[in-house]
């Protein structure tokens, strides 16, 4: 790493870079955070339902900053990344998503590591979710730990600032108490004791403690049954907002996001962190993602996209450009996102190579490859060959090879397997997404006669036009109507010729749809043919 891009990055204005200069003012504040010999970065999971992209999101982008953290000090301060899955909380109901839900409402209320796995194919739900959240994020390559707080709490890894937590009880209760409602307050109790006979994850007052021994005193508000529990060792978990300071103080946690809907309740952690004697990370509170109804997408509702989905129809580096963009801006996750996602990313890497080291900084692309960007420039967007399945109407990616290869001579599946790939992407994106929604119409009088002057002029031209030429003349011909606006032209070509309101550049599409076969869709368009459903697609 020259030395150069480290002095660069020291007022670069990319948010990873902003996010990384606060740990490096936490060092130079509180030394004391490297005792241990590295910063901690953490994400948190909630194993109750399946991982989902939020999960991928919150990882993604604290890898982003841990690289950015690396960039700053030549990688001579080491660093962790601990994903965290929090699968000793209790399964409090049961997921729309899955299969067996009878299995799992036989079992609300114990850890999730203690559920029946409803899919028959681990130890447990909790296993089961934390099996798929580190499959997805092998799948990406990130560097990071796994920790379960089953394992953690069981082996003893919390005891000492659960037995500290305890001692300061009064303390947290009084940090608490203030941010529930007034019936919550009568019952709520930091911690959770496990049922030694039923084994579910009990919320009930504490009667009781004796923090010299380390137990506390609770009863079975059923069986009025009276029980002395060790806060350590797994017989207890702690609640959320304690147990996220617990984690925070026991790990020296330097750096964690979370959404904007933690605000208050990352306020109340960092009060019991410090009462606990730790130091509150760094981290930011980033937008939440939303589905095609604008509402906020769940894991337990099973809304919005879900990971392998985007991972059908796009590449994996066009899901990291989506969580690299403006995260503290809400945005939409939804299918109709991932065109602009997939074309955008390729736009950033083809302008890398060129860019000055300080604009290379500011490049989504440089975050998204840890530094590293592949140098790969593509002859074709994943908008064009959306257009162009549409109107091959083959999910035969030799077929749109085809065409490629004629418009980009060279070019082969072989030579470019990324191209291959979304090759595949855009059938099956068409296929499930496009297709169903097209609305093809008939062109009005004016439309008519601008498509026909175009067809005619595709069918007396040379058949080798670049796709510069072709463009050009189809702005002179939408310019010697009398549109309101050469939007208006293009707005007709994309709904006459591939039934949407957006296209692509025409020039290119004819180009590489060929000047023949274009001019015969245009007469198609024109004598009403593509509204049939059999010749639509």
């Amino acid at each position: 790493m020259s030395s150069e891009i480290r002095t660069l990055a020291q007022n670069a204005r990319a948010w990873p870079f902003e996010e990384a200069r606060k740990l490096l003012a936490r060092i130079e504040k509180k030394p004391e955070v490297l005792d241990k010999g590295y910063i901690l970065f953490e994400t948190g999971y909630g194993p109750s339902g399946l991982p989902h992209i939020g999960t991928f999101g919150e990882v993604s982008r604290t890898t982003m900053v841990r690289h950015a953290f690396n960039v700053l000090t030549d990688g001579k301060i080491p660093s962790k990344l601990l994903c965290f899955s929090d699968d000793m909380d209790g399964m409090r109901k049961v997921p729309d998503n899955v299969p067996n839900p009878e299995l799992l409402r036989a079992n609300l209320g114990k850890p999730l590591t203690r559920v029946p796995d409803p899919f028959g194919k681990f130890d447990s739900f909790g296993h089961h979710n934390n099996a798929m959240l580190r499959s997805f994020l092998d799948r990406f390559g990130f560097e990071y730990e796994f920790a379960s707080a089953s394992d953690y709490y069981a082996e003893g890894k919390l005891d000492d600032m659960l037995l500290h937590m305890l001692a300061r009880y009064d303390e947290v209760m009084a940090i608490m108490l203030p941010t529930l409602r007034s019936e919550r307050q009568e019952t709520y109790a930091p911690f959770l004791p496990v049922h030694p006979k039923t084994g579910v994850v009990m919320q009930v007052p504490i009667e009781g403690r004796d923090v010299a021994k380390g137990l506390i005193r609770w009863t079975d508000p059923e069986t009025k049954e009276t029980f002395e529990t060790p806060v350590t060792g797994g017989g207890c978990k702690a609640q959320w907002k304690p147990d996220w300071a617990l984690r925070w103080a026991a790990l020296g946690v330097d750096y964690e996001m979370s959404g904007k809907d933690h605000i208050d309740n990352v306020k109340t952690s960092s009060k019991i962190c410090r009462v606990l004697g730790g130091l509150p990370p760094d981290g930011f509170n980033y937008e939440l993602f939303l589905d095609d109804k604008g509402q906020k997408i769940s894991k337990s509702k099973g809304n919005g996209l879900t990971i392998e989905e985007w991972l059908t129809y796009a590449s994996p580096e066009s899901l990291s450009l989506f969580m690299y963009a403006q995260p503290k801006t809400a945005k939409r996750l939804y299918f109709d996102v991932i065109p602009r996602q997939v074309d955008d990313y390729f736009d950033h890497l083809a302008a890398y190579p060129a860019q000055e080291p300080a604009k290379q900084l500011e490049n989504p692309v440089y975050h998204i490859h840890s530094g590293n960007p592949p140098a790969v420039k593509l002859p074709i967007t994943f908008g064009l060959l959306l257009n162009l399945a549409g109107v091959v109407a083959s999910e035969d990616k030799s077929v749109l090879w085809g065409f490629i290869g004629r418009y980009a001579p060279g070019a082969t599946p072989e030579s470019l397997p990324v191209l291959d790939d979304m090759v595949g992407h855009a059938i099956a994106y068409f296929r499930d997404y496009e297709k169903p929604h097209r609305k093809f119409r008939l062109p009005t009088e004016l439309e008519a006669a601008a498509l026909s002057e175009l067809a005619a002029w595709l069918e007396s031209g040379p058949a080798d036009q670049s796709a510069e030429a072709l463009q050009t003349e189809v702005f002179e011909i939408g310019k010697r109507h009398a549109f309101p606006s050469l939007r208006d032209w293009f707005k007709a070509c994309y709904e006459v010729l591939f039934g949407e309101a957006q296209g692509p550049r025409m020039g290119s599409f004819i180009a590489l749809f060929g000047v023949a076969n274009s001019a015969k869709l245009i007469r198609r368009g024109l004598a009403g043919e593509l509204l049939q459903p059999a010749t639509a697609a």
